[in-house]
């Protein structure tokens, strides 16, 4: 290791929030590191901040302008905040090679194929103590527990010594599916001593010790044993150890299982492929269900977030795939709700229950366990590893202030990391040695937009102010030639004069036109910028909005 040599961490999404997770680590001379990313994950938009709006994925213009020093791209697990930016982002960061064990490598080569990508560029990697080499770097997937199969942290050996990288975990030595927490597998990765842990902020504020998803399996079964209706599930989608739980507390209480939701039906099937299931529940498909008798039948269904075209707000609306609830069923949240996702699912937790449903969810924490590590075990994790400095990442500012002070307490070195930051990671101390313009990129439609383009802005302007198109005709004597007409969208049709709002505007534009000197009847931008004062002035009068507006003036020549 040359003393000019320097080990760097750089978040460009998942620090400051959760999601979007991808973390580049540097090493070699400043400027000049040789990089490797882990993971590119995705987002989801909110109809009040990104409206029209397909998926949101990190802002790699940084990496993409240095991506002859990038050596390869690691992909801890199949969640979508991991790997759903990958099909996406890939052609833009030179076609590196791309490593992920075989459940993830299965969904990656997926995305691929659905972005116009070759399935070869994924590379699956065995599990510790297999290393993959990648310029400076060693690196090597460890198991670890999540709510998802095959999920892994990474150990990084580079010159300045080994980095964990956590990814998303908990300890778990009983997670029905997937692979148990491994104590001696841990300490032995440290048994040489760890230069930095970078760990998962998540849970960092619930102070109990988390719960083992074997523990959730008696408990939905005593509920689907004693239920009299049909019953329905949601959980997540990618939860299939959830999902075998779900299928054994039916098949249990003597009911056929259906599976309803594409995303479901691809993670099952994904899992016998790869081997991690083994053998999940038989189930039925839809056309069957539909003859059964009620008491007869549970469904296990997507949409545990509100989703609104999930099967869970399909059935709070009515009729799904021929399927419906009916006063005196079931149905069961066994999951947690995302911050943020509370409105859309308590709406199809009154839907149901207008129809006479009973619904059950998780408040009583007995039918969901969290697949993030909780404090005590983030703490343990800390011993476990025993690292010289913590880097919290996964998490809000608020996740990995906690979780910094946390490490300080207990005499680790530790820095507060968001995106955009580069924290040299070379030393005793972690410091920030520089910042970097970060951010997000929207997929909006089928194109890649920046966030601060003032596309998804004019969007939100229009929906809050509604629009008007104003439209002129300019003779060959720069007159205008007959009267201003308008349009209007998402405005009220009369206001206070109780006359038509189409009616008052073109008549206030017509006096505006008659009282412009010729100096403005000719000059199209000063006509342009009066018209769209006058028609605000007139609709604020009205009906007190102020409308964005559309200008079109054609001149006969």
């Amino acid at each position: 290791m040359s003393k000019a040599d320097r080990l760097i961490y750089l978040p460009l999404g998942g620090a400051g929030e959760i999601g979007m997770n991808a973390y580049v680590y540097g090493y070699g001379k400043p400027g000049k590191e040789r990089l490797i990313l882990v993971d590119i994950g995705v987002t989801f938009p909110d109809m009040d901040g990104t409206p029209g709006v397909n998926l949101i994925v990190p802002d790699i213009a940084w990496l993409e302008q240095n991506k002859h020093r990038l050596e390869a791209i690691f992909i801890t697990h199949a969640h979508e905040d991991h790997v759903g930016g990958i099909g996406y982002l890939y052609k833009r960061l030179g076609g590196v090679p791309v490593y992920a064990r075989a459940f993830t490598a299965h969904h990656a080569r997926r995305k691929m194929l659905e972005t116009g990508n070759a399935e070869e560029d994924i590379i699956t990697a065995s599990a510790y103590p297999e290393f993959i080499q990648a310029g400076p770097f060693n690196i090597s997937f460890f198991p670890v527990a999540h709510s998802i199969p095959e999920s892994s942290g990474m150990v990084i050996d580079t010159p300045a010594g080994r980095v964990v990288h956590t990814g998303d975990f908990k300890l778990d030595e009983t997670p029905v599916l997937g692979e148990p927490f491994d104590e001696n597998m841990w300490r032995e990765i440290a048994k040489d001593g760890v230069k930095a842990l970078v760990c998962d902020s998540t849970n960092v504020f619930s102070l109990k010790a988390g719960g083992s998803e074997i523990a959730v399996a008696p408990e939905i079964t005593k509920l689907v044993s004693e239920a009299k209706g049909m019953v329905v599930a949601t959980t997540f989608a990618s939860n299939v150890a959830r999902l075998k739980s779900l299928a054994d507390a039916g098949l249990a209480a003597g009911r056929s299982i259906c599976l309803l939701g594409r995303a479901m039906q691809r993670m099952v099937a994904a899992g016998e492929a790869t081997g991690v299931i083994g053998k999940f529940p038989p189930t039925i498909p839809v056309e069957d269900a539909r003859d059964l008798p009620r008491e007869n039948l549970m469904l296990i269904v997507t949409g545990s977030q509100g989703e609104r075209r999930a099967a869970s707000a399909q059935l709070a609306n009515g009729k799904y795939l021929g399927m419906q609830m009916k006063e005196g069923d079931l149905f069961l949240f066994s999951s947690k709700t995302i911050p943020g996702n509370e409105k859309g699912v308590i709406r199809i937790m009154n839907a149901y229950s207008e129809m006479g449903v009973d619904v059950v969810d998780d408040t009583a924490g007995i039918y969901h366990v969290s697949g993030h590590a909780n404090q005590p075990d983030i703490l343990r994790a800390h011993e476990i590893f025993n690292p010289q400095i913590v880097i919290p990442m996964h998490g809000e500012h608020r996740h990995l202030r906690k979780h910094a002070i946390l490490a300080k307490e207990n005499g680790r070195a530790s820095q507060l990391a968001v995106n955009g930051m580069i924290i040299e990671l070379t030393g005793i101390q972690p410091k920030v040695v520089e910042y970097i313009e970060t951010g997000r990129t929207y997929l909006d439609g089928s194109v890649q937009i920046g966030a601060f383009d003032g596309i998804i802005r004019d969007r939100i302007r229009m929906a809050l102010n509604g629009h008007v198109l104003a439209t002129i005709i300019i003779d060959e004597n720069d007159e205008p030639l007959g009267d201003p007409w308008i349009e209007v969208m998402g405005l009220a049709e009369t206001g206070t004069s109780n006359a038509p709002l189409v009616d008052i505007v073109e008549a206030d534009l017509g006096q505006m036109l008659m009282r412009s000197n010729d100096k403005t009847l000719r000059d199209d931008a000063k006509l342009e910028r009066d018209i769209k004062k006058e028609v605000r002035r007139s609709v604020q009068a009205e009906i007190g909005k102020k409308p964005e507006v559309t200008v079109i003036v054609t001149r006969l020549v």
